[in-house]
C-alpha cells in the first residue's frame, strides 16, 4: 500500500486470470476525511498511471447513491466494490490476450480542493492459458516435398513436439508471444503424424494423416490410356461398316 497524509491504496502487485474467463482486480483506499457525502468518482486505467486509457469510470453524488457506470470499455468492467465503503475492486470478463496489461485504480473526492489519489505501480494481470491446438496442416512446395504444420497457443508458450512413423524429418519452430508454430518437413512416409502442445497448465493434441500419391507401374497405366482410345476405334469402325453395308 501506499500512504500520504491520511491516504493510502492497497492492491496486490500481480493477480492472475484464464482465457475466456473473469478475474477480479481488487483495489481498496483510505482517506483522511471521517465522513464525506460529497461525489466521489472512481477511475480505473491500464498501460501507465495517470495519463494511462481509461477503461471504467463511474460517479456517486452522495453517500445514498450507487456510483453510476460512466465509462466501461467494450461493456467487460464490472464495479463490485462500494467506493463509500473504500472499496473500488472491479471484475474484468471474458479475459483475452490483449487484457495482459498494468491496471491503476483511482479515487477523487469532490470539494474545495479536489483530492485524488492513484495506485503508482498498479496491478500487472497475466493472462493464462491451457494449450489449444489452432491449426494442423499438410502443404506441398514448389519442389514438390510435403511439410506438416502445426500451431498452438497458451500461456506460457507451449512446446510443442511432432511424433509419426519412425524416421527422421528436419523441423523448424517458430513463437511469436503465446503462439508457437512447429514445422515438419520432407515428408515421405504414410501415416498418422501427431502434434502434441504442452505448458504447465495442460496438453492438447492435433493428428493429420498423411498418403503420398504413387502412380501405377506403366503397364496399367498404358491400359489406362489405351483402352478408352480402343473402345472409339471399335465404335468407329462399326459406324463404317454400317455405312458401308447400306449403300
Amino acid at each position: 500500500g501506499v500512504q500520504c497524509n491520511g491516504w493510502s491504496v492497497h492492491v496486490p502487485s500481480d493477480v492472475t486470470g484464464e482465457l475466456g474467463k473473469m478475474v477480479i482486480l481488487p483495489c481498496t483506499f483510505t482517506h483522511p476525511y471521517k465522513t464525506f457525502d460529497r461525489a466521489l468518482t472512481a477511475i480505473w486505467r491500464i498501460k501507465e498511471p495517470y495519463n494511462g486509457t481509461v477503461i471504467f469510470k463511474c460517479v456517486s453524488q452522495s453517500s445514498s447513491e450507487l456510483c453510476r457506470t460512466a465509462i466501461s470499455h467494450k461493456n467487460k468492467y464490472k464495479l463490485l466494490g462500494n467506493p463509500r465503503h473504500k472499496d473500488l475492486s472491479i471484475r474484468v470478463d471474458n479475459l483475452t490476450w490483449s487484457d495482459s496489461e498494468r491496471y491503476f485504480c483511482r479515487v477523487e473526492l469532490a470539494g474545495d480542493s479536489q483530492d485524488k489519489y492513484e495506485s503508482r505501480n498498479g496491478i500487472r494481470l497475466h493472462v493464462i492459458a491451457a494449450p489449444r491446438i489452432i491449426n494442423i496442416t499438410v502443404s506441398s512446395s514448389r519442389d514438390h516435398t510435403f511439410q506438416a504444420r502445426c500451431t498452438a497457443e497458451g500461456e506460457p508458450a507451449p512446446a510443442l513436439t511432432w511424433t509419426g512413423p519412425p524416421y527422421s524429418n528436419v523441423s523448424s519452430s517458430s513463437s511469436s508471444s503465446h503462439r508457437v508454430t512447429k514445422e515438419l518437413r520432407s515428408l515421405t512416409h504414410d501415416g498418422k503424424y501427431t502434434c502434441t502442445a504442452v505448458n504447465s497448465h495442460g496438453r492438447a493434441e492435433g493428428a493429420v494423416y498423411f498418403y503420398k500419391f504413387r502412380a501405377s507401374d506403366s503397364s496399367s497405366f498404358m491400359i489406362l490410356i489405351f483402352v478408352p482410345l480402343a473402345i472409339k476405334v471399335v465404335i468407329l469402325l462399326v459406324i463404317l461398316s454400317f455405312a458401308a453395308f447400306s449403300r
